[in-house]
């Protein structure tokens, strides 16, 4: 694996880049719902509670760009739109799933001002 490393402490670009996009607010919860699998747009807005059509539609565009997610539109009446990860996306969700582990693990543990 090809991975840029530095010296001095600096983070990668590939690194921040990753993370500026998971730091978008939902953007992880967009990702994981779509883990099991294909998912419709309303699909997607019932599992997330509280996010806006808006911000929704935008994070599956910026997924979309970033070659994380693929919508796919099947010629019917009415219209079907899903969307689900692609092969990059499975493996950023399973990074994700490494993360929900960490935060339950932690999450059962107080915090102490010493920690």
């Amino acid at each position: 694996m090809d991975v840029e490393t530095h010296v001095d402490g600096q983070v990668c670009r590939h690194f921040q880049r990753a993370a500026e996009l998971l730091a978008q607010r939902w953007m992880p919860q967009v990702i994981h719902a779509m883990k099991p699998g294909a998912k419709r747009y309303s699909d997607l807005k019932a599992s997330i509670p509280n996010i806006s059509d808006a911000v929704l539609s935008d994070r599956l565009r910026t997924l979309e760009a970033a070659q994380i997610v693929v919508r796919t539109v099947e010629p019917s009446t009415p219209v079907r739109v899903s969307y689900r990860l692609t092969p990059r996306g499975e493996e950023l969700a399973d990074v994700l799933d490494e993360l929900k582990i960490w935060a339950e693990r932690w999450a059962k543990r107080p915090i102490s001002a010493t920690a």
